[in-house]
């Protein structure tokens, strides 16, 4: 079974009946890596890529594993990342990959369970918009917003709302999380047990 009829069998909504798919010929990973990166970039050396096309949009599915154990991500094609404030890190993945939209397999990540991950959909979300609307978890507690929104922007984006953000300078992360059930999280100093919190083993985006 091809990988992306694995990622099919597992991810069955994802395409529409009428979706016209053009699926490309699987082939081994050739950009490199990233120096920022040397977790991930070991995972992506050891990938296959397949090309996706969906209707107009071009997609990526990387898969990884022995055969009875593959996963891995649809993601988007790499991206001019010139001209926004993003750390250098990020900058360097999206040379290499768009960001994930799908998974199958469910890596054990700090993205699991995220509807869009280190895509530029995803970087436009108005985290100051988002923490406003939601500046009553603090005021609740006498309290102010514990950070500058301006500095984070969203690297994912879950179903429910939640964010992952990272610091524009260094990559810091900082989960936003008003309706979550993760473990390994601690409140950031000044802000309450649910909105923004720390992720215990992943600080920031190169451990990530």
């Amino acid at each position: 079974m091809s990988d992306w009829e694995l990622f099919l069998q597992e991810v069955p909504w994802f395409l529409q009946p009428d979706e016209n798919v053009v699926v490309g010929e699987a082939q081994p990973w050739t950009r490199g890596s990233a120096e920022e990166l040397p977790e991930l970039s070991a995972l992506l050396d050891s990938t296959t890529l397949t090309p996706i096309l969906v209707g107009d949009t071009a997609y990526e599915l990387l898969a990884w594993g022995p055969p009875d154990g593959r996963r891995g991500w649809l993601c988007h094609p790499p991206q001019d990342a010139d001209g926004g404030s993003f750390p250098k890190a990020h900058m360097s993945f999206w040379k290499l990959c768009g960001g994930i939209v799908e998974r199958f397999g469910e890596p054990s990540t700090w993205w699991r369970n995220q509807n869009q991950v280190l895509t530029d959909q995803a970087a436009r979300v108005r985290v100051s918009d988002v923490l406003a609307d939601y500046a009553w978890l603090w005021e609740g507690d006498g309290l102010k917003v514990s950070i500058n929104p301006v500095e984070y922007y969203a690297v994912a984006v879950e179903a429910n709302g939640n964010l992952t953000l990272a610091h524009r300078d260094d990559g810091r992360l900082l989960l936003f999380a008003p309706d979550h059930a993760f473990e390994d999280v601690t409140p950031l100093d000044g802000s309450p047990p649910y909105s923004l919190l720390t992720i215990d083993r992943v600080p920031d985006l190169a451990t990530g």
